[in-house]
């Protein structure tokens, strides 16, 4: 804590003074024009002013002044480019001068440019001495209300309680945090008169605003996506979904990302700004989701008969559902061979859908080749398919599930994803 208070202590330090000096200097004039009298503004009256101005000026006492038709040139010896920068300065903005001829030396000399320095030195040190409690009083109210502003934006149960989405309370104790940086700034430069300094800044602030978006457009756009991801869910955690064309179980949504557990157990990371403009499928949705498969019978054969034997083989099965009932259709037919299409449905909340339409083939299969009387299937082999059918299981696999509990427990749930929200 002290360290952290020393260090905002200097660096406040070291930006008050100049701060302080800009807020003194704004309040003059350079346009406004130096009288020399009501009276007529001749020559004389003039070079008297400029050169009365001139003694009253460190650094340029030495000019001199020589006005001609209100042209005035300046000559002499001074220490360095700003004092004759100085010297120039006054003489046009005094009334009735014309143009200013600049003839001054340089002399550059080391005496004539340290001895001004230090002296400048001096009296700014004096002024920070006499100005430091009051930049210590400016910068104790700049840090109390940025320890405010912490304070408040680490309520989480607050903000979970205004926003009642974990990803927008963050939001919007962020956006407190750095208004209570920012007022404890403007009581802070206003006190020590610095608030000119306040505007400049943050005119300056729009402009790289509008720069800085334009660089971390990507960014600001996937972060805009995470936003109203969060709002209108388009899954739930753990449904089988399809972005694009990446297929997996949902496991989180994250303030950047959505996080998929691929079909072979694999972390797939998205950014958000793709899933919310991609295509998605969602399995889980509608638990039952329909399987087709094709089988070739002999030209010869009946197949009305062959589509009878093949549905009453699929109804064997408890997991193909009876509603929607199977069904089975002549897809084509050639000289060679008759192609039947079947269909049927299961739940695949219960049921593994790859596993279910295996067994299903393996059976129509075998079930059609039994009614052929061909050698295709000998009755040995029929035997060893009816004992696998017995023992084959073709339940849901929850090895992934077991995998997306353990990654949840691990890294903090299921992010941004809320059963309360409603779901496009």
């Amino acid at each position: 804590m002290h360290k952290f208070f020393i260090r905002y202590l200097a660096v406040f330090m070291m930006l008050a003074l100049p701060l302080s000096a800009l807020a003194q200097n704004s309040s003059e004039d350079p346009q406004t024009p130096i009288a020399v009298s009501s009276a007529t503004n001749s020559d004389q009256k003039i070079e008297d002013r400029i050169a009365n101005i001139f003694d009253k000026i460190d650094g340029v006492q030495s000019v001199t002044v020589n006005v001609d038709a209100g042209i005035v040139t300046l000559s002499g010896d001074v220490a360095n480019e700003a004092a004759a920068d100085d010297a120039k300065d006054i003489a046009i903005r005094t009334a009735g001068v014309v143009r200013v001829e600049d003839k001054i030396n340089r002399t550059l000399g080391v005496k004539d440019n340290v001895t001004p320095f230090v002296k400048g030195m001096t009296v700014n040190s004096q002024k920070l001495l006499r100005a430091f409690p009051l930049i210590l009083l400016s910068f104790l109210i700049f840090l109390t209300f940025g320890l405010i502003g912490g304070w408040l934006a680490r309520r989480k149960a607050l903000w979970n309680k205004v926003a009642t989405n974990p990803f927008l309370g963050e939001i919007l104790s962020q956006i407190v945090r750095l208004a209570f940086w920012a007022l404890g700034a403007v009581l802070a430069l206003n006190l020590i008169g610095a608030s000119g300094f306040l505007a400049t800044l943050l005119g300056g602030a729009g402009v790289m605003g509008i720069a800085i978006g334009f660089a971390v457009r990507d960014s600001l756009e996937n972060y805009i996506s995470s936003i109203m991801l969060s709002l209108r869910q388009p899954f739930r955690a753990n449904d089988h979904v399809v972005i694009n064309d990446k297929e997996g179980i949902v496991v989180r949504l994250t303030s950047r990302a959505t996080i998929l557990m691929t079909l072979d157990g694999n972390h797939l990371r998205i950014p958000n700004s793709a899933v919310f403009k991609g295509i998605i499928l969602n399995y889980t949705t509608n638990p039952e989701r329909r399987f087709e498969f094709s089988l070739t019978i002999d030209p010869k054969d009946d197949p009305i008969a062959a589509i009878a034997v093949g549905m009453e083989a699929m109804e064997t099965h408890d997991f193909v559902i009876s509603e929607p009932e199977p069904a089975a259709m002549i897809k084509t037919v050639t000289e060679k061979a008759v192609t039947l299409e079947f269909f049927g449905w299961v739940d695949q909340c219960e049921t593994n859908f790859g596993k279910a339409r295996s067994q299903v083939i393996r059976t129509v299969t075998a079930a059609l080749a039994a009614a052929h009387k061909t050698p295709l299937v000998p009755s040995k082999t029929k035997k060893t398919l009816a004992t696998q059918d017995d023992v084959l299981d073709v339940s849901r696999d929850t090895h992934l599930q077991e995998k997306i509990n353990e990654d949840r427990a691990q890294s903090g749930g299921s992010g941004l994803l809320d059963q309360n929200k409603p779901v496009e």
